[in-house]
């Protein structure tokens, strides 16, 4: 996964735990939790505050 597939991160984000409030998360333990994911290949710098936004608004599509 690259940093431009926001969908594919927000559903791995949301099956890694369903019950948490996407709403409840920073962003820099989202961006952590993003770069440790076995699928995830991008450079970890690559990303920024509007790409975060972008995943956490899907992220919070899948949660509610």
């Amino acid at each position: 996964m690259k940093w431009t597939d926001s969908q594919e991160i927000a559903w791995a984000l949301y099956d890694r735990d369903p019950d948490l409030d996407p709403k409840t998360v920073r962003f820099t333990d989202m961006h952590q939790w993003i770069c440790e994911m076995e699928d995830f290949n991008d450079d970890p710098e690559a990303s920024n505050e509007h790409i975060l936004e972008a995943i956490l608004l899907k992220w919070l599509e899948e949660y509610e």
